[in-house]
């Protein structure tokens, strides 16, 4: 039998799901499949309406190996599992012969533990477990959400946090939920044949696609027990977030409250006289965090080096113990002796990790107004550990609507570890860069204005032109205006702000869960939503409810972020431009997530409104410029007023 052509296959998917054919969707489907058959890496820029799900969807299934898929949002693994998987093999079925099977495949605490519901969670005064179900009070949140996760328990099949709808606090999911430190292992465990986070490990075995996220595939590169089935091909869809999503992972963190916890929870199982010296490093570590003022570390100070070396080393004895004693007198002892054991694991490895300082790890203070300080590690770059963990034993495709930065692959891919384009060497991956383009017409679609009349941004204070600027803007628009602002203090003064001034509703990022805010903003054209990070790259809402799309300043990380500046401080030092390859590939990547709000389908129209004159006037300007969509350009503050009411009349003309 002959082998079916891609082409045939490709059309036989975009068919299903009711799609049109783009070129540039083939040639992605073509690179994809050229890369499998290599054995090869690819780094392919797939711009909004390409319908690149399905370009790296048909040639892995027709490749017939098992192939993973990483992506970085829950919005992108829903539509593949529940959308365009599904449909894509049933198109494919009659060519290929066969029926690929798919799996999702996420981390163990995103699934509810059945241990932790019947048995109880840990509790840090007494001996045991405790039933949290009769703790929390029924009138309470928590108790509401409690008695809500009891009765899904009963129906749903997958356990699968993001299956309950409407979702839970982390604080009431925590109660029934196992990191996988803490989890007993199947066979210890009285719940392991009916575990949901087992079967969903199963289902992965089976499947021909496993679809999962950026976190897990952080863990299996970095942990080194595979979580991941083997497999052949990896696929990294919204690759843009992949380093900071590998940079979460690969980060630590200390508490009082947490060493707090571990101490409590561990007394009880092992001797007094090595309870109490964990007890002892808690106190001295708690003293030296009452005093720790926000920001970098480069030396570890003298009384917190101390306070460390005596929390690794009574962490390290309680560990010994807890695995040499055995208290029958412990309610359900083998949990209770688990979750003791990765609470103090966590704080030894640590404690260990700042304690051998490495010089290719930062540390820094955080202090919140409610949680005290928090002592954070973090490495200065994870490229290395991508190059060798990633790309290895696998064909690897990244893909994104963002990967080109000021024009070109190289940035991005030297955050993955590799080389610039075309460079070979010893264990250098080689890799291709493909741009399919965008199937939108940008230049007609889209207006780039930058309000170069405006006053530069300052750190500090209120800004009274760009309050009036941006009130004028939305005005003009009739409503229809995303607004992303680079902290939640400039979107709340924005929102306080233009509630009193204008008469179109503004919704606030927090105020309501983010799904209700964009069905909200969806349902009404003359509404408009103000919000900041997870607003910049989870808005999809095509259409003309959202016809504006406003930037309040360009998005560079805080100069006094810890780990941006350490990296920014690295690349100087050796010789590079530390601002350009740090903080403007940050801001440029964020803008071009943000700007790509805009145009969602072929009809749409609009303005993407940067409220920040360094855009127009600084040298990086053109290389943030580059990055953007190509929209028309204009710092015409007059036109852009008139094209904003143009857009708004015809919207309305057309009953919308």
């Amino acid at each position: 039998m002959t082998k079916p052509s891609l082409p045939d296959l490709l059309h036989a998917a975009v068919s299903a799901v009711g799609g049109t054919e783009r070129p540039g969707q083939v040639a992605m489907a073509e690179a994809v499949a050229e890369a499998i058959d290599d054995n090869s890496h690819r780094l392919i820029q797939a711009g909004t309406g390409t319908g690149k799900s399905l370009g790296y969807l048909v040639p892995a299934l027709a490749h017939g190996e098992r192939v993973v898929v990483a992506t970085a949002t829950l919005a992108l693994q829903r539509q593949l599992v529940e959308r365009d998987l599904p449909r894509t093999v049933d198109a494919l079925h009659p060519q290929l012969r066969r029926r690929p099977q798919f799996a999702m495949l996420k981390g163990r605490s995103n699934y509810l533990c059945l241990h932790r519901l019947h048995e109880g969670a840990p509790q840090d005064e007494e001996d045991g477990l405790f039933d949290q179900f009769e703790a929390a009070a029924p009138t309470s949140k928590l108790g509401q959400d409690l008695l809500r996760l009891r009765d899904w328990a009963d129906e749903t099949e997958t356990g699968d946090r993001d299956d309950l709808t409407p979702g839970v606090s982390d604080k009431a999911w925590s109660q029934i939920s196992v990191s996988s430190r803490e989890c007993l292992g199947a066979t210890k465990c009285a719940y392991g044949a009916e575990c949901f986070a087992e079967a969903a490990r199963e289902r992965a075995k089976l499947a021909d696609v496993v679809v999962t996220n950026h976190a897990l595939l952080a863990i299996d590169a970095i942990e080194g027990a595979p979580v991941l089935p083997q497999h052949e091909v990896l696929i990294v869809d919204e690759a843009h977030e992949l380093v900071s999503r590998v940079t979460g992972v690969a980060t630590g963190e200390l508490t009082p409250g947490q060493v707090n916890r571990a101490v409590k929870r561990s007394a009880k199982l092992v001797d007094e006289k090595i309870a109490d010296a964990l007890q002892t490093a808690s106190e001295s570590f708690e003293r030296v965090m009452e005093l720790a003022l926000p920001g970098r570390l480069e030396q570890i100070p003298e009384d917190l080096g101390y306070a460390l070396m005596s929390l690794r080393d009574a962490a390290r004895n309680v560990i010994s113990a807890i695995g040499a004693t055995r208290d029958k007198s412990v309610q359900d002892e083998d949990a209770v002796r688990k979750q003791a054991l990765a609470a103090v694991e966590n704080i030894h490895t640590v404690a260990e990790r700042i304690t051998n300082g490495s010089e290719y790890d930062v540390v820094w203070y955080e202090r919140h107004d409610r949680f005290g300080a928090t002592l954070r590690v973090a490495p200065l770059s994870v490229s290395g550990l991508l190059r060798e963990k990633l790309f290895e034993d696998r064909s690897v495709v990244l893909t994104s609507a963002t990967l080109k930065i000021g024009g070109d692959f190289n940035g991005v891919a030297a955050s993955l570890g590799l080389s610039p384009e075309g460079v070979e060497g010893d264990d250098v991956p080689l890799w291709k860069g493909l741009d399919v383009g965008s199937p939108f017409d940008y230049p007609k679609q889209g207006i780039l204005y930058v309000a170069k009349h405006l006053a530069t941004p300052g750190r500090e204070g209120t800004r009274g032109d760009m309050m009036d600027e941006l009130a004028e803007l939305i005005e003009a628009a009739g409503g229809r205006t995303l607004g992303l602002f680079s902290s939640m203090r400039g979107a709340k003064a924005a929102a306080e702000e233009l509630r009193g001034r204008l008469d179109n509703p503004i919704l606030l990022q927090g105020e309501e869960t983010l799904g209700e805010l964009i069905k909200n903003f969806a349902a009404d054209p003359k509404t408009c939503l103000f919000g900041t990070l997870s607003l910049w790259q989870g808005v999809d809402v095509p259409g003309p409810s959202c016809q504006l799309v406003v930037m309040d300043r360009i998005p560079f990380p805080r100069p006094d972020d810890p780990l941006m500046s350490a990296r920014q401080k690295s690349v100087e030092e050796h010789g590079g431009n530390g601002f350009m390859a740090v903080a403007a590939t940050h801001a440029a990547l964020l803008m071009a997530q943000g700007a790509g709000r805009l145009v969602r389908a072929s009809g749409d129209r609009g303005v993407v409104a940067v409220l920040d004159p360094r855009l127009a006037t600084a040298r990086y300007g053109s290389f943030l410029r580059a990055t953007l969509p190509d929209f028309w350009y204009t710092t015409d503050r007059n036109q852009v007023r008139r094209s904003l009411a143009a857009i708004d009349a015809t919207a309305k003309a057309d009953g919308k």
